[in-house]
């Protein structure tokens, strides 16, 4: 059985392993999305291929019915300036578009949790390169984390490499989080800050780190539907999340397709995956 450790869940390695199984669900069902995301799509259309695979191989959508007002679908799909927590509809995607897509299923009661943005047709430069910056940071984020670091050492790679990269947006508001037996769990994960705060990283523990950046300000608005955040100034905006561990022998991505082992060799960073 998993332990709370000061609020924040730890896991056994058999129960990480479990998390695997729902972690790699939701990156294979982000991957059918992104091959499906092209000018003309709706969202609805992406929300019903997205619970028809998830469901199609064992799982449950974590988002559906999710808080209160209960959220109604099983992905968040955001597009242009909304940065989080769109509402799919009928809203048909078009050429120079840009869409969030967050994703959650939930495996022998274990939770997955990975977003990823997706430009629609060509986009302009300037959109490119925030998503590019946007999910290196993440990953950037991922490599810094040690057994024996801190939470915070997340957070300051990730606003260290989106600093040094132009004048971005990084939202304060919302953050990464812990995740296991719930979909949002202790610790929270920010995007920003100093290095060495913090909870420990110790084995067993699980976080969804997820940059959400913009090519304006960082300040955000709360829609009328009580979930979509956009921004303020109408910029454009990126969002990418994985859930992850480290392991004794390193990293290990639970919703990337590989766990990551490609990325991380990229990087530097040892594969910790089974």
């Amino acid at each position: 059985m998993a332990f709370r450790d000061r609020g924040i869940e730890i896991k056994t390695p058999e129960q990480i392993d479990l998390m695997r199984v729902a972690g790699r669900l939701v990156g294979e069902t982000l991957e059918l999305l992104r091959e499906a995301t092209r000018p003309g799509i709706t969202t609805l259309e992406l929300d019903t291929l997205a619970e028809t695979n998830i469901r199609d191989h064992g799982g449950i959508p974590s988002f559906k019915g999710y808080s209160h007002p209960p959220f109604p679908a099983t992905i968040c799909a955001s597009v242009n300036d909304e940065v989080v927590h769109g509402i799919p509809g009928p809203r048909t995607l078009a050429e120079g578009d840009v869409i969030s897509i967050d994703c959650g299923a939930i495996v022998e009661g274990w939770h997955g949790d990975a977003a990823i943005t997706v430009p629609v047709g060509e986009v302009a430069d300037d959109v490119r390169e925030l998503l590019r910056v946007t999910e290196e940071s993440l990953w950037r984020g991922m490599a810094a984390a040690r057994l024996g670091g801190r939470v915070t050492d997340i957070s300051h790679a990730i606003e260290t490499y989106v600093r040094g990269e132009g004048r971005y947006g990084i939202l304060e508001d919302y953050t990464g989080h812990g995740i296991g037996t719930e979909m949002h769990m202790a610790p929270n994960v920010p995007n920003y800050g100093r290095r060495g705060r913090g909870p420990s990283i110790v084995e067993g523990l699980a976080l969804a780190v997820e940059p959400m950046v913009t090519l304006g300000s960082k300040h955000t608005d709360l829609l009328e539907d009580e979930w979509t955040v956009a921004t303020v100034d109408g910029s454009m905006s990126a969002h990418f999340e994985h859930t992850f561990t480290v392991t004794p022998q390193g990293a290990w991505v639970l919703t990337a397709v590989d766990g990551g082992a490609a990325r991380l060799g990229e990087l530097g960073v040892p594969f910790g995956g089974r």
